[in-house]
């Protein structure tokens, strides 16, 4: 059971980031976001797990990208 609860875990910190960034980013609730994930993965039979994977890899790319400096030589 310990190994069901460390998966979960890790998908709860790392995979959750993209849903409360992108409900950052609306004035949204978190929770309505991730809502909005389940629902429509429903419906569209697992594409909308895709989106979000593709979302989660671009903000990821974009945190590597538009790091914040504080100085010049951190470069």
């Amino acid at each position: 059971m310990s190994f069901i609860h460390s998966i979960r875990h890790f998908f709860e910190v790392r995979g959750f980031d993209v849903s409360s960034r992108l409900a950052d980013k609306l004035g949204m609730r978190a929770t309505n976001v991730r809502l909005f994930f389940i629902y429509i993965s429903f419906f569209t039979v697992g594409l909308s797990f895709g989106l979000y994977l593709t979302l989660a890899f671009l903000l990821r790319l974009k945190d590597m990208i538009y790091t914040k400096r504080s100085s010049v030589f951190d470069l």
